[in-house]
């Protein structure tokens, strides 16, 4: 007879749709792993990248208090950049943010703006990469799970009708048993691809608005170091 019991549905099953049943939870669990992971990432960056920014709008040309504070927000995408381009900068640490500083580098030469975009650019998909990290496996999942369900369901359909053809009856009550335990897998398969393909686009979105962000943020400082690289040479020339 058939049982509309979930457990008793799934001891009924063959060793070939158990298998396929595993390979799917093995899917979904992993895929719950990293949507939950992800979350937890995604939002202390967005607390650090808040912090950093206010702190860097309300005391632009503090350099130490800046860096103090991006080494202290390591989730933070902008404070990654911001240290990236000032270690080219000032190699010995000697941030004071004092406009009468002279000899900016070890060698006494202010970095141009294209060097610095390299190094930016460098930064950033690192950034890239580390927020992305993970997020290929939730596109896989999403992709080939309905396919795996759907190559239980197609067994389990065969071998549904193979034991109608060795019991030698049509009626309904023989065949629904096999056809609802293969479509199991179907259900399984997108129980396991529909969370992964919503949250793949939902984290890819928040990655390009991250970046986005940074951009905006790396030509403002690079635009503010440049007019500060103009006012120390011409100083310097007064002198």
């Amino acid at each position: 007879m058939f049982s509309s019991n979930p457990i008793e549905l799934i001891g009924s099953l063959g060793t070939v749709s158990i298998v396929v049943l595993l390979i799917l939870l093995f899917f979904s669990v992993f895929s719950w792993a990293i949507i939950v992971s992800k979350w937890r990432i995604f939002q202390a960056m967005y607390q650090e990248e808040a912090q950093f920014h206010h702190t860097y709008e309300a005391h632009p040309t503090d350099f130490k208090k800046l860096r103090s504070l991006a080494k202290k927000l390591p989730s933070s995408p902008s404070g990654a950049v911001f240290l990236g381009v000032m270690n080219k900068i000032w190699p010995m640490g000697d941030w004071f943010g004092d406009r009468s500083i002279t000899g900016p580098t070890s060698n006494g030469r202010w970095p141009e703006r294209h060097y610095l975009e390299k190094v930016v650019q460098s930064i950033v998909q690192n950034q890239i990469s580390q927020q992305e990290a993970y997020l290929p496996f939730l596109a896989t999942t999403g992709n080939i799970t309905p396919f795996i369900g759907l190559f239980g369901t197609v067994l389990g359909v065969i071998n549904a009708f193979h034991g109608i053809g060795l019991g030698g009856t049509t009626s309904i009550a023989a065949v629904a048993p096999g056809i609802a335990e293969a479509l199991v897998a179907t259900a399984a398969g997108l129980f396991a691809a529909i969370p992964a393909v919503v949250a793949y686009n939902y984290y890819l979105t928040k990655v390009r608005k991250t970046i986005h962000r940074v951009e905006a943020f790396t030509i403002e400082f690079l635009n503010s170091l440049e007019g500060l690289a103009s006012e120390i040479k011409e100083a310097e020339v007064v002198r």
